[in-house]
């Protein structure tokens, strides 16, 4: 059973997650009264089977700009959040060289530890020196970022409740909220849940994850809108969510398989390819552009591509258990046999594990941090997620009345206004 619910908090958070945890801790920290409640657990939902990848390989410079202080605050708390500072490299064929020579401009100008690689030979040369049985054809640009790397998801989300917790923060399990009680404002002057109606002194912040749509229909925004463009002209009637399913597996072969040649634990890889990929048989899986990343896990190499379209309803109760396409496996191995010479022939070693995850993207694939109603913040990350740790601080920052430059480009005013994000020339969806 879960604890009993005070009648009155200053602060109420939604969700267990990344963003509801970094927030609780962060209002508890400036000496705010905050309760954060979970209709399961702690990392029950996306940021507990999250891939657990943290780098800053953004185009958009708004993105780019919060990431870097998101990474900022991993290597700052490793230890406690069981973060592994490995690096993070992308690899690309030379439809992705001019995006990755601008994110690397960016990166230097921010003062993010990050080297270029370009050219084929270039490319080739560095990464045999990490890995000297690698062998990837047609790659012609490499961004190799110097921090960054991957959480262990569930541990570094117990270690983020635990800091909230010792800053004074208050979690309770179990509890479902069932509506909204508000005032003629708009503003929530009480949350109805399955344990009891809570009374709100300041704000609610709301962060579900993929359960958005159902806390935004609770909240009665809307869930189709209009989007004016950068150029003035109006796309008219669009979803608000549209979710998406990533997929992803593990290999049975232990961690170290993935060690560098100087015996480190291996960066975060990501290739992007329009090279034919064969199985080791030499059956031809796919001519089209493929793309795929895999890092070192507890007990095997994980990773994962090809995000499964679900559409704009999707039913995130229960929360899904995770698949991917039955010829998924064969892919994924015979992707990294393609990279790399040590996984040849392990497609027999695929295991389907929960992981991925459903994601509710907004209508222009980029996280809405914004208040959408007078005493209600919403983090809505599209999935973006599980790497965002300073989004709690900057939320935290904005509910005592402070300005977030970092969170400002994300407002949902953006949509009506046309000041949308750029899009990347990538032909790659994930880019």
């Amino acid at each position: 059973m879960p604890a009993s619910l005070p009648a009155s908090v200053d602060y109420l958070v939604i969700g267990a997650g990344v963003h509801g945890l970094s927030t609780a801790r962060s209002l508890a920290e400036r000496g705010e009264e905050v309760l954060v409640i979970d209709k399961s657990s702690i990392a029950a939902g996306a940021s507990g089977i999250a891939c657990g990848v943290v780098r800053n390989n953004y185009y958009q410079p708004a993105m780019a700009e919060l990431m870097a202080a998101c990474v900022e605050m991993w290597e700052a708390e490793a230890e406690a959040l069981n973060y592994h500072s490995s690096g993070y490299i992308a690899l690309g064929p030379e439809s992705q060289r001019g995006d990755l020579e601008e994110v690397f401009e960016r990166q230097q100008r921010i003062g993010y530890d990050s080297e270029l690689h370009t050219g084929e030979a270039d490319v080739m040369a560095h990464m045999k020196t990490l890995y000297p049985d690698w062998r990837a054809p047609g790659l012609t640009v490499c961004l190799h970022e110097h921090v960054g790397g991957f959480a262990f998801n569930k541990e570094s989300m117990h270690g983020l409740a635990d800091l909230g917790r010792a800053a004074g923060a208050s979690i309770i399990e179990g509890v479902e909220v069932t509506g909204f009680v508000r005032d003629g404002s708009g503003a929530v002057t009480s949350v109805q849940t399955s344990s009891g109606e809570i009374a709100i002194g300041k704000e609610v912040v709301v962060a579900v994850g993929p359960w958005i749509a159902g806390m935004w229909e609770m909240l009665e925004l809307p869930d189709r809108l209009d989007v004016r463009q950068p150029d003035g002209s109006l796309t008219e009637d669009l979803p608000m969510w549209t979710y998406w399913y990533l997929q992803e597996g593990e290999l049975d072969l232990p961690p170290e398989t993935l060690d560098t040649a100087a015996g480190k634990p291996s960066p975060v890889l990501h290739v992007d390819s329009d090279a034919p990929l064969h199985a080791d048989d030499g059956t031809l899986i796919t001519d089209e552009p493929w793309g795929v990343y895999f890092k070192p896990d507890r007990t095997s190499v994980q990773g994962g591509a090809a995000p499964i379209q679900l559409g704009t309803e999707f039913e995130v109760d229960p929360y899904p258990t995770g698949t991917v396409n039955d010829d998924f496996g064969q892919m994924w191995s015979s992707s990294l046999s393609h990279c790399m010479e040590r996984f040849e022939g392990t497609s027999s070693k695929f295991i389907n594990t929960r992981s991925g995850g459903v994601g509710a993207f907004t209508v222009d694939n980029f996280p809405v941090f914004d208040r959408m109603a007078p005493n209600v913040f919403i983090a809505a990350d599209s999935n973006h997620g599980y790497k965002m740790l300073a989004v709690g601080r900057e939320i935290a920052s904005v509910l005592v009345g402070e300005h977030s430059t970092l969170l400002a480009p994300f407002s949902y005013q953006r949509f009506e206004a046309g000041d949308l994000h750029p899009v990347s020339n990538s032909p790659y969806p994930w880019s």
